[in-house]
């Protein structure tokens, strides 16, 4: 088993990285329209993991762990790539966090500034995150066995926006949340235990101070 580290702390970035042919790890990070203070941790370990995202601006920090067999980290499915518009993650002070766990896929565009995102996964799961917002505090738990899915979808949201989703257990669990808004929103959703389970939200809150969610569900 081959194991892949990169630990790059640069003023700016201009080049694609990529791992060897033995363990067919891909590592292709560039940055577009310029851009400081890059701060960005990859760690590959297995066979068959890929990294591949642009990124513009200034003050990001990426740390990434691809961990086991084909995991995968880039942008999200139906944009497509954001190189030609300012990049996968475009904005400042944007901070991503992702530890990948045997076929895990997280795809996202990042839309905005200051906003932190801390995803898990372990087993064959699927989130995608589309974020155009500023300050948004958003964390998802998939673990277990089975293919829970996620879409994430903020928009507009100019401050104080937290989602906590957790997806347990091995069941086949599900959940499509669409999060607008001007000002606070707060969503919790948990899913647990082996039972399939299924979760489809649409939020338009323009309130400022209102929109607050919590579900549980599950053994």
């Amino acid at each position: 088993m081959e194991l892949k580290y990169l630990l790059i702390s640069l003023i700016s970035l201009s080049l694609p990285v990529f791992a060897g042919p033995s363990d067919n790890n891909h590592i292709h990070v560039e940055q577009v329209n310029g851009g400081k203070n890059l701060d960005i941790t990859i760690s590959q370990i297995g066979f068959d993991n890929e990294i591949n995202f642009s990124f513009a601006h200034k003050n990001n920090t990426f740390d990434f762990l691809q961990s086991g067999n084909g995991n995968y980290i880039g942008w999200v499915s139906y944009w497509g790539s954001g190189k030609s518009w300012g990049g996968d993650v475009d904005g400042t002070g944007n901070t991503e966090t992702v530890r990948q766990y045997n076929g895990a896929t997280y795809g996202r565009h990042i839309w905005g500034n200051n906003n932190e995102v801390d995803v898990y996964q372990e087993g064959t799961h699927t989130h995608n995150l589309d974020i155009h917002a500023n300050s948004v505090i958003h964390d998802i738990t998939q673990s277990g066995t089975g293919s829970h899915y996620n879409h994430t979808y903020f928009y507009g949201t100019t401050s104080t926006s937290q989602t906590t989703i957790v997806q347990s257990g091995s069941g086949s669990h599900n959940s499509q949340i669409t999060i607008q808004g001007n000002q606070p929103t707060t969503l919790n959703l948990t899913q647990q235990g082996g039972t399939n389970m299924s979760y489809n939200l649409t939020q338009n809150c323009f309130t400022t101070g209102g929109c607050t969610v919590s579900v549980t569900q599950g053994n």
